[in-house]
């Protein structure tokens, strides 16, 4: 197997459209190499806990309205490029997703990191849900069949908060400051959500080093 690690924050539009392109690729070759992991990147570290108002988030970051509607003509466009529903006018917090990293990292140990992913981002995306809400998490990981109860406790806790900041410190460090990135085999970074047509490449690469 060859190990495809992504950097993403579930906050990330471009995260949540790169990740159905990769989908997309794995659903067409079903004897990929990959094993995949999801580790952490928060666009926001320094966002409160309890998160703030999405239209002042957004009108703060791209210098008013009309910003905030031009930076995200080409998420919407590439979202229904990639066939995903995306509702941005039903998101009406920007959390910090520390939390939301931490669940994911919980998520890996019970080898249902990619489903609490894709939760995430439905959740976030699709529902409009705050997923900085210790409630909703415990929900998301009930989704996927882990024990709420015992992800309420953690979360309220400070089980791994330190190493989830320390990991996304790391990543900082590696030279990585946007996502999705994707490292695949620990050498090769691919920025940007990138279409099925270029995973395809890199995975029949893949295979003739492999069968080579």
């Amino acid at each position: 197997m060859v190990q495809l690690d992504i950097f993403s924050d579930p906050i990330c539009p471009w995260c949540y459209i790169g990740k159905a392109y990769l989908d997309r690729a794995l659903e067409a070759h079903p004897d990929h190499p990959f094993a995949i992991r999801w580790l952490p990147f928060q666009l926001n570290p320094e966002m409160p806990r309890e998160g703030m108002d999405r239209r002042a988030y957004l009108e703060g970051k791209f210098g008013g309205k009309q910003g905030a509607v031009t930076a995200y003509m080409p998420v919407q466009e590439h979202a229904d490029k990639a066939g995903l529903k995306i509702n941005l006018d039903a998101i009406k917090r920007t959390p910090n997703t520390r939390d939301a990293h931490r669940l994911i990292h919980w998520a890996e140990i019970e080898g249902r990191q990619t489903a609490v992913v894709s939760a995430l981002f439905k959740a976030y995306f699709v529902e409009g849900l705050d997923i900085g809400d210790r409630d909703i998490l415990a929900d998301i990981a009930d989704s996927v069949e882990m024990d709420a109860a015992v992800i309420h406790k953690l979360l309220a806790s400070d089980a791994d908060e330190r190493e989830t900041v320390e990991r996304d410190a790391a990543a900082r460090g590696m030279g990585i400051n946007s996502v999705p990135t994707f490292i695949v085999a620990g050498k090769h970074a691919v920025p940007g959500a990138q279409p099925p047509e270029l995973w395809a490449k890199v995975i029949a690469e893949l295979s003739q080093q492999d069968g080579a």
